[in-house]
This record gives C-alpha cells, structure tokens and sequence, in this order.
C-alpha cells in the first residue's frame, strides 16, 4: 500500500468522523459556541475538578455543637457533686479481701478437680 491511498482512507474516516459529529451537535440543544464552532462542549472533554479538602461545618452547627458539649459539662459537674459519679461510687467502696480460711478451701477444691481431670485423661487413654 502507498502512502496516497493511506491519506485518501484516513481522509474519507475524517470525513465520516465530522458527520457523525455534526449529527450528534445538531441533537444537542445547548447551542453552545464550541458546538458551534464543529467541537464538542469543554464540558464533556474536561469535566470539572471535584472540590476536595476537608468538609466544612456551619456556624450554626458550630454552635449547636458547642451547646450540646456545654450541657454535657454541667449535667456531669452537677453529677459529681451530687457524688453519683461511677468513680467516685468505686473510690468510696472498701476494698475487699480474700481470708485465708477461704483461700486454703479454694485451693483444695482446685486441686481435686485437677486430680478428677487427670484421673479422666488417663482413663481415656
């Protein structure tokens, strides 16, 4: 194939080509100068950048916000001087301790199930 018959097909594509698209411009109703102009609108080649970055919140949700944190600040200093805190329930309880009566009763029934178990584990085997 020679060059000349590869300009003539690639000229008669282009040809089909710029129907096609004067079809397709002439569906569009916009009537924009770029489809005008034998070019399809910048739109539909470059689509706008999304906005990116960190979301913002408005000056009223800013304040309900900080209302609701307000609130929540009195409602607990109200609750610890009223001492019905969790923490303060938990400081205020006496440390309980194990005697030794019922540590040497815990220990002993500890050591017969262990018994029990390793008397089972021989049996199986």
């Amino acid at each position: 194939m020679d060059t000349n018959s590869i300009l003539a097909d690639l000229r008669a594509e282009r040809d089909r080509i710029d129907q096609a698209v004067t079809a397709l411009e002439s569906l569009d109703s916009t009537g924009s100068p770029a489809a005008r102009r034998g070019r399809p609108p910048v739109t539909a080649v470059h689509p706008a950048p999304k906005r990116g970055g960190r979301r913002r919140i408005s000056a009223a949700g800013r304040a309900r916000i900080a209302a609701a944190a307000r609130a929540m600040w009195v409602r607990r200093k109200k609750a610890a001087a009223a001492g019905k805190s969790a923490t303060a329930a938990k400081r205020a309880a006496p440390a309980r301790h194990m005697s030794s009566a019922l540590r040497k009763r815990l220990s002993q029934l500890a050591k017969q199930r262990w018994a029990q178990r390793k008397k089972a584990v021989t049996a199986a085997r």
